[in-house]
């Protein structure tokens, strides 16, 4: 995606006046279809994403998975969009409601995601790093592993020491492959 299609991507999420956002719920790994679902609509939606190590066959591999699963964010003006139209989407479970209407997500939560994320809806996780931190592994092979953060550099990269079947092993990663501790 070049730049163009970044800034075209922004405008798209831009709220006109009257729209808010809304939080739908959708039904088991349907997130992609209803996208597209909504996209035919012209219904304006977010769904912000993570890179997911995916483990199949014995071979693993990086993908773009919802952050939360089971849950897109559309944005509707109700006096002027058939939301309903929303709530029958194929692939949509219900729009979260209060009463008899769509109850509204709180403003700036979505703003910020979006804010957050690249052009591909994908979350950047800027995380305050600091050596003899305890992390954990977020992607790779080793994921969901502990580790104590030795070094840093301006490249992005990290040393982590990883306990590992009673040892102890170093590993280079990237900084977004890690998150803090506590």
């Amino acid at each position: 995606m070049d730049g163009g299609d970044k800034a075209r991507l922004r405008e798209d999420i831009e709220l006109a006046p009257g729209e808010r956002w809304y939080l739908a719920h959708t039904l088991p790994h349907k997130e992609t279809s209803v996208e597209q679902r909504l996209r035919v609509q012209g219904f304006r939606h977010f769904m912000p994403r993570r890179i997911k190590t995916v483990r199949h066959a014995r071979r693993m591999r990086n993908v773009l998975a919802p952050v939360f699963p089971r849950y897109i964010f559309v944005a509707l003006d109700l006096d002027r969009d058939r939301w309903r139209s929303v709530n029958g989407t194929i692939g949509i479970a219900t729009l979260f409601m209060a009463q008899d209407r769509p109850l509204p997500v709180p403003y700036g939560v979505v703003e910020t995601l979006i804010q957050s994320s690249n052009d591909r809806g994908q979350l950047r996780f800027e995380h305050n790093l600091q050596l003899g931190q305890k992390v954990r592994l977020i992607s790779g092979p080793f994921s969901e592993a502990l580790g104590l953060l030795e070094r840093l550099d301006d490249s992005g990269r990290i040393e982590v020491l990883l306990e590992i079947m009673g040892g102890h092993v170093r590993a280079k990663l990237r900084r977004e492959q890690v998150e803090p501790l506590g």
